[in-house]
């Protein structure tokens, strides 16, 4: 390698272009979150360092205690109130200011249940551990609510360990951490994301011989979602369309804990027999949750939850999936009108909000066994599905 090709890149008019948009500086804190990588957040004159709890390993615990700053535990309302905690506040995120002799394994405790008690005797642990953190209202703090959204976004627990800084810029500098505004964080993992297409290719099918699979990427750079093509759809009129968020464990290993593995199949079997349609298969694992978690939830389903009780007491709200996504792949497909084939409601509404007009609602109640009747039960009476 010569000389030459190591100089520097020449001042150009246009090399803002070069630099990160907020888009990529957001995503970009996300991946740091996922790795455990301290972040820096900021809102106005305030600035925090924010480490996620699952990822946080002895060693930078220890420099944070002794950093002489207080630290603050950041957790949903979720977590708290089915951690036995009472007479919290009505808002989504909350935080504990710690006392110094409160060690690592406490902090890792008060977010995953699996490190404490699943009986009676949790609440009454979790109960004690709050009130020696000494308990605050948080009351919307933005930085506390990007960190949570962070969380979630990376899929991991939604939980921070979070340090107040005087200079939050300067510290990232010091430190080559990421540094972004709170309020972008919320507004670039909150808004709905276009889909670039990626690839198309046919895919000569079990169910049918005429199919092809169209894969698209979020312009965030997220995970591809899928969407298939069943038989020979006309999109001049509606379209047969089901929304399938993907389940390893259902559409796999052929789990009898859900019924998604047997919905995928009768979907994609009726829109064969009725001469084709559109599945659109969605990366949302586990409600959105992520694989990790939704074995957490499976764990404690183990344990006598349901699966709603199960996601509170991770942190996480019932269902954290987006179904704009879904949208957004039949806008880029040409689909303005869709018969949806599902018992979800909430999938309607999304459509008709993003400009799908829904032409019928197609029901879909396959997959029902001994071992699933408690979710199927929870998915109707506190999920609003439409099963009979």
């Amino acid at each position: 390698m010569n000389k030459a090709s190591l100089a520097p890149l020449p001042v150009m008019k246009n090399g803002a272009a070069l630099s990160p948009s907020r888009r990529e500086r957001v995503m970009r804190v996300k991946g740091d979150v996922r790795l455990g990588t301290p972040v820096v957040l900021t809102s106005g004159k305030t600035a925090a360092l924010v480490i996620a709890v699952e990822m946080l390993i002895p060693e930078r615990h220890a420099a944070l205690a002794l950093s002489g700053q207080p630290r603050h535990l950041v957790l949903t309302r979720h977590r708290l109130f089915r951690s036995g905690v009472k007479d919290l506040p009505q808002t989504d995120v909350l935080h504990l200011v710690l006392s110094r002799d409160v060690s690592l394994s406490r902090i890792k405790s008060l977010a995953d249940p699996a490190l404490a008690p699943l009986d009676h005797a949790s609440a009454a642990l979790l109960e004690g551990l709050c009130a020696s953190c000494v308990p605050q209202v948080h009351v919307g703090a933005l930085l506390h609510e990007a960190a949570i959204a962070l969380c979630k976004s990376a899929q991991l627990l939604p939980a921070v360990l979070l340090l107040p800084l005087q200079d939050g810029p300067t510290t990232a500098q010091q430190h080559g951490l990421s540094n972004v505004d709170a309020a972008e964080a919320i507004s670039e993992l909150t808004t709905a994301r276009m889909h670039n297409p990626v690839s198309t290719a046919s895919l000569p099918m079990s169910v049918s011989q005429s199919g092809r699979v169209h894969v698209y990427r979020p312009d965030d750079g997220s995970i591809e979602h899928y969407a298939i093509e069943i038989g020979t759809p006309d999109f001049s009129g509606p379209v047969l369309v089901r929304l399938h968020s993907a389940c390893f464990t259902g559409d796999v290993l052929g789990s009898l804990k859900c019924d998604c593995g047997p919905q995928l199949r009768a979907a994609c079997a009726t829109m064969a027999d009725s001469g084709g349609g559109v599945l659109l298969y969605l990366n949302q694992e586990g409600r959105g949750i992520g694989m990790g978690n939704k074995m957490r939830a499976y764990a404690l389903q183990d344990g006598g939850m349901d699966t709603v009780e199960a996601n509170h007491h991770l942190g996480f709200h019932d269902d954290e999936r987006d179904f704009r996504h879904g949208a957004a792949l039949l806008k880029q497909l040409g689909i303005a009108q869709a018969r949806l084939l599902t018992n979800n409601p909430a999938k309607l509404t999304v459509l008709s909000a993003q400009g799908i007009e829904v032409t019928e609602r197609v029901p879909l109640e396959v997959g029902k066994t001994s071992q699933n009747a408690l979710y199927l039960a929870t998915k109707a009476t506190k999920s609003g599905h439409l099963l009979t």
